[in-house]
């Protein structure tokens, strides 16, 4: 081995080294108190019974029980980036992030633990692919095309256990206290059945053979649960993620929530863009654009009485008149990321932390 190449295989053992130190830090150092946590970056906002539950930036997971006038701080046990937060119930909740992290609490959110991280995910990913190409090796029938996707899959699988633990979860939904669901980027699919306490990697299972980025899950009135993904990506199941069917749509671009109002259920994504789900008069759905007049992504989406209003970059702010979407209070131009909720408010988070907005006037705070 020459001097060089000896040079090299060091810097590179050093820098992964380092890359793997600086994820180990972040993934187990506990979220640091923050002056004004509500100021931070924030991501995600759930209910919990009355409470609000919201998180972002370094592990920050805030809380308050004032209708979003006051917050404190919980104690959490990562500095990670957190994406999604959701809970069943008042007591019991999750939250996903960067790095595989999924935390749980069960006192409605004032302070977390971790059932699983990146590592952990990157294991059960490998274990999940080997077994599927192992079954469909069996099979009589064999799909050269399908022995050829999971090879790569695994491919890829080994390729992320090899390396720091980074795979970004980008939400998560719980049907009840014990079955749930958390989706994230490259295909990524973790199914639990109890509480979290165990986790099953089925992203093989989806019909997403190029491994799109999943951004959200969510289960609509009529039961069914949809992910929605990158480059117009959407996919439902009608027995509880058993198995799940690609739904074509007119649009390939990335989405990131949904809404039902009276009228119907509404895609929402890049540039603005919303799709509305219709039945013809043959009973199959169709898909049709709806003019937000809006260039900037949509982000996320809640109902208020009769009314849904959107949130997106750029603080875009919609409500919903009709079956047209209307600009409502422009604020300034930081993004919002996600909206609940309390009363006759909005309450947002993004870039500048939370925001509450009285839709009944027009007044924020």
């Amino acid at each position: 081995m020459s001097n060089i190449t000896f040079s090299y295989s060091v810097i590179f053992g050093c820098l992964l080294t380092l890359s793997q130190w600086i994820w180990a830090d972040r993934l187990f150092q506990p979220a640091i108190e923050q002056a004004a946590p509500e100021r931070s970056l924030l991501l995600a906002i759930s209910r919990a019974g009355d409470r609000l539950v919201a998180a972002g930036e370094q592990g920050v997971i805030i809380y308050s029980d004032d209708e979003a006038l006051t917050w404190q701080q919980a104690r959490v046990p990562s500095s990670t980036l957190l994406t999604a937060v959701h809970f069943f119930g008042k007591q019991t909740g999750w939250a996903v992030g960067h790095d595989g992290v999924v935390l749980h609490t069960q006192d409605g959110g004032q302070s977390w633990v971790m059932q699983l991280d990146g590592a952990k995910v990157n294991q059960l990913r490998v274990d999940a692919v080997t077994a599927e190409l192992q079954y469909q090796r069996s099979l009589e029938t064999v799909d050269p095309d399908r022995l050829e996707n999971l090879g790569y899959q695994l491919d890829d699988a080994k390729a992320a256990l090899d390396g720091a633990p980074s795979t970004p979860l980008l939400d998560l939904f719980f049907v009840d206290a014990q079955t749930g669901y958390a989706v994230g980027a490259y295909g990524l699919f973790l199914v639990t059945h109890d509480g979290g306490q165990h986790w099953r990697y089925k992203g093989q299972i989806l019909p997403n053979p190029d491994s799109l980025h999943l951004n959200r899950i969510i289960k609509t009135k009529q039961g069914r649960l949809l992910i929605l993904g990158e480059a117009g990506l959407l996919m439902q199941s009608e027995d509880k993620g058993e198995n799940w069917q690609a739904i074509d749509l007119p649009y390939q671009g990335s989405f990131f929530s949904t809404v039902e109002a009276d009228d119907g259920l509404y895609l929402m994504g890049l540039r603005g863009t919303v799709l509305k789900r219709s039945v013809d008069n043959e009973g199959v759905a169709v898909w049709d654009y709806v003019d937000s007049g809006l260039t900037a992504t949509i982000n996320d989406s809640v109902i208020i009485g009769y009314h849904a209003y959107l949130v997106g970059q750029g603080g875009a702010l919609l409500k919903k008149q009709g079956d047209s979407f209307e600009p409502f209070l422009q604020r300034g131009l930081r993004s919002y990321s996600a909206v609940e909720s309390v009363g006759h408010y909005l309450v947002v988070v993004g870039e500048g932390g939370v925001s509450r907005i009285d839709v009944s006037g027009g007044a924020g705070k």
